[in-house]
């Protein structure tokens, strides 16, 4: 019996079969770790999943994508916190608090790296113009979708439609407004909805796991794409939300790769085997040629926040 793991909590798994939610423990020899929200998993054992019974996780089907994070920049130990999603949903707030684009970067470079299609949602568009952060991505051709509050039912159509026949991981600083958005999107999931620190200008931690969520499907129903696995939810698709993040370490990604996600540089400009770091790197002439000083110096500071030497 094959289940979709929706959560994970003090070595209890949370699988969904046919419908119906079984509570399950991982079996010894899997060993720590190896089962995450959005694995598809073998089980045995008690799978009638009444009340007080215990199913065990005793295979972890083979991923399609894993979604992977560091503990820092120059940690290489990876740590698998989404299995299987195919799009990641980066929330960024256009105020209270600031955009950290920097940030948005990092998540751009583990959504490439993950084979993860990203797609942007810009929130607060009522306290601040979006202009300024579309026109920095608007020319890698990422997806970009910008909402105000109240949610107009226009724009929750449309970020429906963008999820639908998906398995979508959310991912977004604290306070930036991921809970709002999975409680417009998921009603019945009632995620905890934190604020900004009016001080740092930080969230609060508002949701302490990865959990996934169906999303009830748009009206009308939406086609699910063909790779989709048939499981609960899949007209509407799988939303999966992750705890607020203050980083996401990039130590398991390779220069080569972090170089990648800048697709909007023009790196053809560089001798060959550039680290982009050096006097002689091309994309310094390039970079003031097209105004793109501010991608150049995030990709440095990655690239150098990677290497230890400092801080990005």
């Amino acid at each position: 019996m094959t289940g979709f793991v929706t959560s994970v909590d003090r070595g209890r798994y949370g699988c969904v079969v046919d419908g119906q939610l079984i509570i399950a423990m991982k079996a010894r020899e899997l060993g720590h770790g190896s089962v995450v929200v959005g694995d598809r998993v073998a089980l045995a054992g008690d799978v009638s999943g009444v009340t007080g019974s215990l199913a065990r996780i005793v295979r972890v089907e083979p991923r399609t994508s894993a979604l992977r994070r560091s503990a820092d920049d120059v940690d290489p130990v990876e740590r698998v916190i989404v299995a299987n999603a195919d799009q990641m949903v980066i929330v960024c707030a256009l105020a209270s608090p600031e955009p950290r684009l920097r940030f948005v970067d990092r998540c751009l470079v583990a959504a490439y790296d993950g084979g993860l299609a990203p797609l942007l949602v810009l929130t607060k568009a009522d306290l601040a113009s979006s202009r300024s952060v579309r026109a920095v991505y608007k020319p890698l051709g990422l997806r970009m979708l910008t909402t105000r509050r109240p949610l107009p039912a226009q724009t929750l159509a449309r970020l429906r439609g963008l999820l639908a026949g998906r398995i979508s991981v959310l991912i977004g600083q604290s306070g930036v407004g991921k809970s709002t958005l999975v409680n417009a999107l998921v009603p019945d999931a009632v995620r905890a909805v934190g604020s900004v620190n009016p001080v740092t200008g930080r969230g609060r931690h508002t949701s302490s796991s990865a959990v996934a969520f169906p999303v009830p499907p748009a009206r009308p129903a939406l086609p699910a794409l063909p790779a989709l696995p048939a499981l609960p939810g899949a007209d509407g698709g799988w939303l999966i939300d992750t705890p607020g993040l203050r980083g996401f370490g990039l130590g398991h990604v390779s220069p080569e790769r972090v170089a990648d996600a800048f697709g909007d540089l023009d790196q053809s400009a560089c001798p060959p085997g550039c680290g982009h770091a050096g006097p002689d790197c091309g994309l310094d002439a390039w970079a003031r040629e097209h105004h793109a000083e501010p991608r150049l110096d995030s990709l440095r500071r990655l690239l150098a926040s990677r290497d230890g030497t400092t801080p990005d």
